[in-house]
């Protein structure tokens, strides 16, 4: 058991501050990576429900391309496609520096972000066509605006239907976030417990040990996720 916990000490001598740090990339790829999703979600659910075929036409080619490729296969085609392409243009019309680069980090988590986005435009899309036209139709009869329609009609009941696929979706980035530590050196969780594992040949110790991990962030989110249910389904039960 001593070894063990030596395998887990601070510093040099063993891996605790870096599985340490690796939960915080983990958790911060997560929560930027799902609010950027929002927008995307956001903007994609617009787009769907636009009266114009243009926005409509845009919003079902990204979702329909999104959800039917690998999720990796996207996230490497926009970070090393994307993102390179977007260097050299920017450079060609002179606006940046010929050393600039996009922020690995950042490309990273926008390509995440604008998957997941694909998934959370349905999810939004969804809770929006379950609010009640009449109630709708209502507000405006009173001469509600559209601002004021959206953010005391529509928007609390959109997010009362949207929790629980959020929430899946929430679940499901924090396991993706794994996935960019093949775009560079990101020493998110899973990485670490590879390196940690490799570097030992304590396999099942390590992997054992980020599963753990994994499972605290996931119990942790389900609480969470509950409790804000549980508080936007007051006085509908």
């Amino acid at each position: 058991m001593d070894y063990y916990w030596q395998l887990l000490a601070w510093g040099g001598e063993g891996w605790g501050d870096d599985f340490a740090w690796g939960l915080v990339m983990t958790l911060q790829v997560s929560v930027v990576a799902y609010a950027v999703a929002v927008l995307f979600g956001f903007l994609g659910a617009a787009g769907k429900l636009s009266k114009h075929r243009i926005p409509r036409f845009l919003a079902d080619i990204y979702t329909t391309v999104v959800r039917s490729l690998p999720e990796l296969l996207v996230i490497l085609l926009l970070y090393f496609s994307v993102a390179s392409g977007a260097e050299r243009l920017l450079k060609h019309f002179g606006l940046v520096a010929e050393t600039f680069q996009f922020s690995s980090f950042w490309a990273a988590i926008i390509a995440l972000a604008f998957v997941s986005g694909a998934f959370m435009t349905e999810v939004l899309r969804s809770a929006f066509l379950s609010v009640p036209p009449g109630q709708i139709e209502a507000a405006v009869s009173i001469g509600m605006n559209r601002r004021k329609v959206f953010t005391r009609i529509i928007f609390p009941q959109m997010m009362r239907h949207a929790v629980p696929g959020m929430g899946n979706l929430w679940l499901s980035i924090t396991k993706e976030s794994a996935i960019i530590s093949v775009l560079g050196s990101f020493s998110e969780l899973l990485y670490t417990g590879y390196r940690a594992a490799a570097g030992t040949k304590q396999y099942i110790f390590f992997y054992g040990l980020t599963a753990i991990l994994f499972l605290a962030i996931t119990l942790v989110s389900v609480l969470v996720i509950a409790q804000i249910e549980r508080r936007l389904n007051r006085g509908h039960n």
